[in-house]
């Protein structure tokens, strides 16, 4: 099979230029020498496959993994989504009950909990798994994230370390992330790698639709006339605001939506902003970011204390949006992590800033 290449638009990395255009985080190489065969001398379609990492670092798979371990929910829903699921022998932060729609969320609760957080570095290297796909590489604000294993420890144990470079790279992307191409890149990669690279086609193909629809309802919308945008990201703290700054997939998803994040001048994928800053840009609509909480009730509690805050804090209870009652509840997770969910959370927003545009999913 001729070897063929695919190279992703959004350019996420400069430092992923080994291979042929150099074009950054969504970058992978499909097919290859007819040499490489899988058990019984057949040789698995598509492959071999090579992805490189945030630092350029090319991994080459010349079958699809049998043992997989992801280091949280927005991996392993992705794996799931693929047709993959059963290849997972666990996961790190794991999603909460019912968090994940339908018959996914029965699925995911069969996969081992390796680590409620962060996996621990003798866990991971010791689970037998034969691939690791990591959400957190150089995301330096996730806290906590313990002594992750190197790449050499990782080579020793047999396990191929791969990222969601949308999230992962983000820090070292080229600009803003003002599309979700960089996520799409990451779910065809991962099909590419796991032998579903026709599941991944549909779910991209499902994504670019939603969004399509809400780009053709709101895209008329002149720039000055969008609604301000704040992304307040509870868990980050209170004392200090934590800035979702627009290399981040969460500005994406934003401005796909039909909105102006407030801080979507910062360089950067966070950055601490002090609430001065935040009042000072008083926006009309407020997202009560929380991280899951491990079910709906205890998440529900968390969007409550969110807006608690908000409403008794001297310094932001005057702001519009609160004043207004104008506030989104929708998790962290689906907003600046990597996921078919980044399709859905822009529909949300927008249907809630434009109603006379967009309708909510049903």
């Amino acid at each position: 099979m001729r070897s063929r290449a695919v190279y992703g638009v959004a350019a996420l990395v400069a430092a992923v230029s080994v291979l042929a255009t150099g074009c950054g985080g969504g970058d992978w190489e499909q097919g290859g020498s007819a040499e490489q065969k899988a058990p019984g001398g057949k040789k698995p379609e598509g492959f071999p496959v090579t992805v490189a990492d945030c630092e350029g670092t090319r991994t080459t798979f010349t079958r699809p993994p049998e043992k997989i371990v992801t280091s949280n929910a927005a991996g392993l829903e992705m794996l799931l989504r693929l047709g993959a699921g059963d290849k997972v022998i666990g996961t790190g932060f794991p999603p909460g009950r019912g968090t994940l729609p339908g018959e996914l969320d029965a699925r995911a609760r069969k996969v081992p909990v390796l680590g409620t957080k962060i996996i621990a570095k003798e866990k991971l290297l010791g689970s037998g798994a034969d691939l690791y796909v990591d959400t957190f590489a150089h995301m330096g604000n996730m806290g906590g994230m313990g002594d992750a294993p190197t790449e050499a420890e990782f080579k020793a144990a047999g396990i191929k370390h791969i990222y969601l470079a949308s999230t992962a790279c983000a820090p070292k992307a080229k600009g803003p992330q003002k599309d979700l191409s960089g996520v799409k890149e990451d779910i065809e990669r991962l099909g590419a790698v796991t032998g579903t690279a026709d599941r991944a086609r549909t779910l991209v193909g499902a994504m670019d639709k939603k969004v399509a629809t809400v780009r053709k309802a709101v895209g008329d919308v002149p720039a000055g006339q969008l609604p301000s945008y704040f992304f307040f990201d509870y868990d980050a703290g209170t004392k200090q605001p934590m800035a979702l700054c627009n290399k981040q997939v969460g500005n994406a998803v934003i401005t796909q939506a039909g909105a102006r994040n407030v801080f979507g001048t910062c360089d950067g994928d966070f950055k601490p902003v002090s609430w001065e800053d935040v009042v000072s840009e008083n926006p009309d609509w407020i997202q009560l970011a929380v991280r899951d909480r491990g079910s709906r009730s205890a998440n529900d509690r968390a969007f409550a204390e969110a807006e608690k805050f908000l409403k008794g804090n001297a310094a932001t209870r005057g702001m519009k949006a609160v004043r207004n009652g104008k506030f989104l509840r929708i998790g962290s997770e689906r907003t600046t992590i990597a996921g078919v969910a980044n399709a859905d959370t822009v529909q949300e927003i927008a249907a809630a800033l434009h109603p006379g545009k967009v309708k909510a999913a049903r």
